[in-house]
């Protein structure tokens, strides 16, 4: 469905849709920091550790020395030589978000969770009787702040493309407002690669058309974007006219679930990887268990000690139905992959095409 053809039917013709995007700084990172003083103020890793992994999480301290999340934890700590790794803890990060549901919970009931750490909130109507939606994001970001002790930023507009692209815009502990009236000229001076929604390969086939801003975008038809990105050519066209008719949807349904492992040693042998899958396919059948839900398609993900990754994937006609077939497809995909080409780094387990009572919640890319 295009934006131009999505239904607008949540807001009565003629009136304004107002939608907060509230994004955690740095969560997992301020979790860590706020329970132990010591890292307070200091460069803080969450995931992986000195020598193996990535890093799931980095505190504003060590994002000034350009750590990112998702970065190999050597590339990280070569570029902060002082950087401190933690162990990442779910459990408590869960507990804090479900807080912050909590406290968005008094304010609206159409929130569309994106991570544990992010959300969409609609408060065309809003509980509170508030007017204006910057207030409610200013109550909403005083709360959490009063019951966390954390710093949340939010970004508000009339769409949920431009309320996301506003939250990063006074971050961190900010945040920013985008009228109806703002929102094209906003749009027209932006990167393509600040988009969210277009990745580098995009952004490079964006360029080598000439496409380097959302100016660049907004001079092109309608069929010359679509004949160029497919179905998405027509998100693209509408974007960069500040246009986004998506509504936020209360309770999505979460498409998959994973777990993936970084290993201490490289694995060579199949036994062995075999053995570290056990574990993978225990956390994604419970997960299925607690919620009810059952998925066709079995993903195996392996990453190499060089870093290059695959994946392989099995459908099959009706849902996996135990933990047994689970563990049977995940292994014969592992299989299938016998000679191993180099030692394996990493595994990872997913089940996806899921059905039943699974609600979106986060899916950490974290070690379990």
């Amino acid at each position: 469905m295009t934006v131009e053809d999505d239904d607008d039917k949540a807001v009565p013709p003629g009136r304004q849709r107002k939608i907060i995007h509230v994004d955690m700084d740095a969560f997992y990172a301020s979790v860590e920091q706020r329970d132990n003083p010591d890292l307070r103020g200091k460069p803080v890793a969450v995931g992986g550790s000195q020598e193996r992994g990535v890093v799931a999480a980095a505190s504003y301290e060590a994002r000034k020395f350009g750590v990112r999340s998702a970065m190999p934890s050597v590339t990280a700590k070569r570029q902060c030589p002082d950087l401190i790794f933690v162990k990442p803890r779910v459990e408590v990060y869960k507990a804090v978000s479900q807080q912050v549901r909590d406290i968005f919970a008094e304010h609206t009931p159409i929130i569309e969770p994106l991570s544990l750490d992010e959300a969409y909130l609609d408060v065309t109507e809003n509980l509170q009787g508030i007017s204006l939606a910057r207030d409610v994001a200013l109550a909403i970001r005083s709360k959490i702040k009063e019951v966390t002790g954390l710093n949340a930023s939010a970004g508000i507009s009339y769409n949920k493309f431009l309320a996301k692209l506003a939250s990063d815009h006074r971050k961190p502990n900010g945040q920013y407002v985008i009228t109806p009236e703002m929102g094209p000229t906003f749009v027209e001076t932006l990167p393509v690669n600040k988009f969210h929604g277009i990745g580098p390969a995009t952004t490079a086939k964006m360029n080598g058309l000439g496409l380097r801003t959302g100016l660049d975008m907004r001079n092109h038809s309608l069929d010359f974007m679509q004949a160029n990105f497919g179905k998405a050519g027509a998100y693209y066209y509408w974007i960069s006219r500040g246009v986004d008719k998506r509504e936020v949807r209360a309770d999505r349904i979460r498409k998959s679930v994973g777990a993936e492992n970084t290993f201490s040693a490289d694995l060579t042998d199949f036994d062995a990887m075999v053995v570290e899958l056990q574990p993978l396919i225990d956390k994604v059948w419970q997960h299925c268990e607690d919620k009810g839900a059952r998925g066709r398609t079995v993903t195996l993900k392996i990453k190499f000690n060089d870093f290059a990754i695959i994946t392989r994937s099995k459908s099959i006609p009706v849902a996996v139905s135990s933990r047994s077939e689970l563990e049977r497809l995940s292994v014969g995909l592992l299989q299938s992959e016998i000679p191993i080409p180099k030692p394996v780094r990493l595994l990872g387990v997913s089940l996806s095409a899921l059905h039943g009572e699974f609600r979106a919640e986060s899916q950490l890319g974290l070690p379990i």
